[in-house]
């Protein structure tokens, strides 16, 4: 090892300059890094390594402490070398700061890798290197720049990004393309730590994506990558233009430079076939038809012997068989895991397991293929191959199989010394028995779990275990028999060695004795309680399981026997220094001489009993408000009161509040009614909506809040949100049946080895036992899907559940629920009235380019990429049409026909939104506007028929994610005499049984949110037949911002503040204001009230309070203060996702201003 550190480190002289000799490539006799590196390598002891780098770390302090220290690039080397060893070195912190501050360029290079290999990024001494970084991004020098944007990408204050944010945007345009590159990854830095931060330079990612050096270009991908990760749907229009930079790459049109090994840009491959998989996971079939053609190429190219083909071979395979399917490149795919699983190499051997794994839920016949390899895998002498064989046949496994299969993972548990692998496969196997119980082979199986995992499985295992014994089966009498089989291997084990059982088996053995040991009648209590006594007396128990086992033998103290046993084992422990055991023992002691008591308190067979818990514990909330009126703290969780002292300790990144012109006395000042730190006066009005300064104080007072004192003040526990359950999706079957056959028969073809006959027949049985059930897929049951053979045991059913899932309501629907993140950082991409869907000139534009090998990557984006987009119009043939974004033009169409007429009368005197086009075909036009109501928008539909014909049957489906929709029954529903039509309104379907030419049918729907979102969607689906008997169908949608559904809130001051004290949900931000005189606060204000609909509660001085809600029940609370030039916003709310999404629509209000 000695000599890999030896050569590696060869060129830090040269790099650093600390040799004598310009160019020298060794390590110099009068180095001392050279001379410290030597030594270590002499040394035989750790011991003697300690000594030694201690004396160096003092000869280091001190010399960096000398105010005339001409070798400080030196010593910081020695400093990092000492560091890497594990040894602190805490006093050259601050000293590699000055260094990157004041140095010299190679100075400061040293100085800016010392900081990013000392520091974290919530260090508090990265504060002082803000400064630093600021003034180097402004610097021309562009190594300066570089070593600031590298240092930046690797660590930065996450509170700090919006001083830098601006620097960095600029250097996406800068000439040079190591600087565009490095700017790419810091932006990418932000979005992982701050994605809010970022959301509003999202156009400039695809900039960089179609950036001609393909190092830019790839840097974009980890960003894209993300994004698309989080939120597929949203990034549809950019496959073709992966596809495209793809097709490239693989056709070697890349400088040579980024070849590997003669592979181009082999890791580019790879991110981009990453990428392809995302978008074309549960696709239509558009998506992944583009796809079809480069997949296949790139599995053609990457035939090489090399490894780095192979990691290309492996992500083409996951591709292929996440995609829609393609029969011709599943069999391709298919011929590749059979020579990797095949192959005599152990690396593709485990790529091959791998591989099949991730795929034999779409084609469980394809492990059939490989059966006996899997089989000679289980006997493997490596053991990450049995491992990844085993993780195979877990995905495999069904009622027919299921014993064989937990009996390889329970021998392969009981030779593993891995912990991980311990846990992981623990954990497996108590989900398969679970799964598929069955009497005495559930109660062993679990037993062994219990033994080989011991203490370090998870606790939900034996929880889960106990709560299935617990609840029970169908029937009754199969119930008694495994329960009593339990116990009596649970009292034989208790006989035997019960001191060698880990603690958690002990506490399930102790819960399952105290409540049905009574079944087994001949068993007598006071045996039971002899063998718990015993086992208490034992060393190796802990307080926990001692206290298991005192509350099972409060359970079984009956007769003259046991009441003596239990009051022995009271007396002993009832004097214990654990406060847990000592209340037991006088539980026991108590219950054990009262029967009748305990048979109340523990009644036998109580875990069938359906108990209510009161989670909120309500019955204490007329204790708790005396006791808060009273001044009392408000209860903090644990891990609140934790952040709050890591930030305790932390250097406060908050500005300096105003000085108060006012005497402190005069003043309440609490931190947690305020965010400036001043309170809220209740003298003044809270009804005024002028915005006129107030005389008097220039403070905001609140007289009568409780005064409740906290660094940063009472944040209410926030509730977690309940997130659905996920579902496994397991596609439809791949192919045909005859495709499935050619398939077949191209897998029968591989090579398979021949074992010797006795061998090969007890593979053979094993075999059969291993694979059964796969041979069909009427008898598959594999992971995550129903199983259709009947158990013998059920578990008892809770409560039929009836929900109706969107996407069965709109079958053709491509929308899924988005989180408000998503929509905060795509939502300059989807806006379709700055960015939408690119042109198809951007994917000629891209193919095009990189004529040469070694040429430019040259894409440019132009402005029609950019701007417009096209709604698709789906065919029932399943040809995608695009549909146009604007209605058909028919020349007998009437000229001066205005849709606003036909509004329904309710609305028709309101005023409404812009009516725009939404899709339209040949026979159909789809228009659009809202209306805002107190309650609700009311979205109204325009459906126009613009053919000469009539047309039947239209049904008009609607849906969202973020929206309720309902639809309302209008008081006048058609407005045209050519229309004749019969409504059928059922949920939120709209259905015209005639519509005749050149009619006009309107449709209203009330829309209100249900999770807040920067753009909320509306997407739905016209169906309709046209008088030949064709059937066509149009999918559409709808953006609308959150402000249309934003409402003023009126409240008075002293309201806004009581509100104020019981939000949760909080964000700060720093806003641009609109000018710098004395009024800037009211005309920023005025702004945001016209065009959010905010209500001004008060104004005084240099703060402001707004109040704004989106229902009744989700208010939102705005602080503004103006400092330093900005305006200082804090937003609340008990809604967890709109201050976020309100903050964002201040910021494009003021900067569209």
């Amino acid at each position: 090892m000695s000599d890999v550190v030896e050569k590696t480190l060869t060129a830090l002289p040269s790099l650093l300059s600390l040799d004598s000799q310009p160019g020298s490539a060794k390590l110099s006799s009068t180095s001392k890094l050279g001379n410290l590196i030597r030594g270590i390598t002499e040394l035989t002891s750790k011991h003697e390594e300690e000594k030694l780098i201690q004396q160096e770390l003092a000869s280091i302090k001190e010399q960096v402490s000398s105010p005339n220290t001409s070798m400080m690039k030196e010593l910081m080397v020695r400093a990092i070398y000492c560091e890497m060893l594990g040894y602190e070195a805490s006093f050259s912190y601050i000293h590699a700061i000055k260094l990157a501050q004041q140095g010299t360029a190679l100075e400061k290079r040293v100085g800016y890798l010392a900081v990013s290999l000392f520091l974290n990024e919530s260090h508090e001494l990265l504060l002082l290197l803000v400064n630093t970084v600021l003034k180097d991004l402004q610097s021309t020098n562009l190594i300066e720049v570089c070593m600031a944007l590298t240092v930046v990408s690797q660590m930065f204050p996450k509170d700090m990004i919006p001083a830098i944010l601006p620097l960095v945007e600029e250097k996406l345009n800068h000439p040079k393309e190591i600087i565009r590159r490095k700017a790419v990854l810091a932006l990418y830095k932000f979005y992982l730590i701050a994605p809010n931060q970022v959301q509003h330079i999202h156009n400039k990612f695809r900039k960089a994506l179609c950036d001609k050096d393909p190092g830019v270009m790839t840097a974009s991908l980890h960003i894209y990558a993300q994004m698309i990760q989080e939120k597929p749907e949203g990034y549809k229009d950019l496959a073709a233009s992966f596809v495209a930079i793809l097709k490239q790459v693989v056709g070697g049109k890349l400088p040579m430079d980024f070849n590997y090994h003669s592979v181009p840009a082999p890791w580019l491959q790879i991110q981009l076939l990453r990428i392809l998989s995302l978008l074309g996971k549960n696709d239509q079939r558009y998506t992944s038809e583009i796809m079809y053609e480069v997949l296949d190429e790139s599995l053609r190219r990457a035939e090489m012997n090399h490894n780095i083909t192979y990691a290309i071979l492996y992500e083409c395979v996951k591709c292929i068989y996440t995609i829609h399917p393609k029969s011709d490149l599943l069999e391709k795919a298919a011929k590749c895991i059979g020579n990797f699983v095949l192959s005599p190499k152990i690396n593709l051997k485990y790529l091959g397991l791998k591989a099949l794994t991730y795929v034999v839920q779409q084609d469980p016949k394809l492990a059939l293929q490989h059966q006996m390899t899997i089989i000679e895998c289980l006997d493997h002498p490596d053991l990450i191959i049995k491992r990844e064989t085993l993780e195979l046949l877990f995905r495999i496994t069904n009622a027919q199989n299921v014993t064989v299969i937990v009996e390889k993972m329970l021998d392969f548990l009981r030779i593993s010394e891995d912990d991980y692998t311990t846990i992981d496969l623990v954990g497996k196997v108590a989900e398969l028995a679970e799964k598929y119980p069955s009497e005495c082979w559930f109660i062993e199986t679990m037993n062994t779990v219990f033994s080989v995992g011991g203490d370090m499985m998870q606790p939900d295992i034996p929880n889960s275990f106990l709560k299935l014994l617990s609840e029970g089966f169908d029937s009754v009498e199969e119930d008694k028999k495994l329960r009593l089989f339990a116990v009596d291997s649970y009292v034989s084990l208790l006989q035997g060695e019960p001191d060698k059982l880990p603690q958690r088996f002990l506490q399930v053995i102790s819960w399952v004795l105290g409540e049905y040991s009574y079944l087994k009648e001949e068993l007598q209590p006071a045996a039971v309680l002899r063998l718990l006594a015993k086992l208490l007396d034992t060393k190796n128990t802990s307080s926990e399981t001692k206290s298991w086992i005192l509350m099972a033998m409060t359970k079984l103290c009956d007769g003259e026997a046991g009441v003596s046993v239990a009051q022995e084992v009271s007396e002993t422990y009832s004097s214990s220094l654990d406060t847990v055991l000592r209340q037991r023992a006088h539980e026991l002691q108590y219950l054990s001489q009262n029967p009748e008591l305990r048979s109340k308190v523990l009644p036998r067979d109580a875990g069938l009993e359906a108990l209510e818990v009161d989670s909120s514990l309500s019955f204490l909330d007329g204790f708790v408000s005396e006791a808060l009126a009273a001044g009392a703290a408000p209860y903090k969780p644990p891990h609140q009161r934790q952040e709050e002292l890591a930030q305790a300790k932390a250097l406060s990144l908050e500005p300096y509040g105003l000085s108060l012109p006012i005497s402190m006395s005069s003043c309440s000042i609490a931190d947690r009614q305020s965010p400036t730190l001043l309170s809220i006066s209740s003298g003044l009005s809270g009804d005024s909506t002028d915005l006129s300064l107030k005389g008097g104080s220039t403070t905001l007072k609140l007289d009568g809040v409780k005064r409740v004192w906290g660094k940063e003040g009472y944040l209410a526990q926030r509730e977690p949100l309940e997130e659905a359950a996920a579902q496994v999706e397991v596609p439809s079957p791949l192919r045909s049946p005859s495709q499935t056959g050619e398939a077949d028969n191209s897998h029968s073809q591989t090579p398979i080895p021949i074992p010797t006959p006795e061998p090969e027949q007890e593979k053979q049985q094993l075999a059969s036992s291993l694979f059964v059930g796969l041979s069909s897929h009427s008898s598959v049951s594999l992971m995550g899907k129903s199983e259709p053979t009947p158990q013998r045991f059920r578990r008892k059913a809770k409560s039929p559940s009836s929900s109706l899932d969107a996407s069965e309501r709109i079958s053709n629907s491509l929308v899924s629920s988005t989180s408000t993140v998503d929509n905060l950082l795509c939502d300059n991409l989807l806006d379709t009235s700055e960015l939408a869907v690119p042109s198809p000139s951007l994917t000629s534009q891209l193919s095009q380019s990189l004529t040469t090998a070694n040429g430019s990557f040259d894409v440019q984006l132009t402005e029609s990429d950019v701007k417009g987009s096209s709604p698709t119009l789906v065919r029932d043939n399943g040809v995608a049409v695009p549909a146009d974004s604007t209605p058909h033009k028919d020349p007998d169409r009437p000229k001066d026909l205005c849709l606003s007429s036909h509004l329904p009368a309710e609305l028709s005197g309101l005023s409404h939104s812009e009516i725009t086009p939404l899709c339209s075909d040949q026979s159909l036009d789809l228009s659009v506007c809202h209306v805002q109501k107190e309650e609700y928008l009311a979205l109204v539909i325009f459906i126009y028929n613009s053919s000469s014909s009539d047309i039947q049957h239209i049904l008009l489906e609607v849906d969202s994610d973020e929206l309720e929709v309902q639809q309302l029954l209008s008081r006048n529903l058609f407005m045209t005499s050519f229309t004749h039509i019969s409504f059928i309104l059922k949920g939120v379907f709209f259905a015209v049984q005639e519509l005749r030419s050149l009619g006009v049918a309107v449709c209203q729907y009330s829309l209100t949110v249900k999770r807040p979102s920067v753009h909320v969607e509306v997407v739905g689906m016209v169906s309709y037949q046209l008088p030949v008997g064709t059937h066509q169908s149009v999918q559409f949608s709808h953006k609308l911002p959150l402000t249309s559904f934003i409402r003023p809130l009126t409240v008075s001051t002293e309201e806004y503040g009581k509100m104020w004290l019981d939000f949760t949900n909080d964000t700060k931000q720093n806003l641009s204001l609109i000018s710098d005189g004395q009024e800037s606060l009211t005309a920023t204000l005025n702004v945001l009230k016209k065009k959010l609909q905010l209500h001004v509660v008060e104004i005084i001085g240099v703060e402001g309070i707004v109040a704004c809600r989106l229902h009744q029940d989700q208010p939102c609370l705005m602080h503004c203060r103006v400092h330093a030039g900005t305006l200082a916003v804090w937003l609340r709310s008990p809604v967890p996702d709109l201050p976020d999404c309100l903050i964002y629509h201040c910021q494009r209000a003021l900067q569209e201003h």
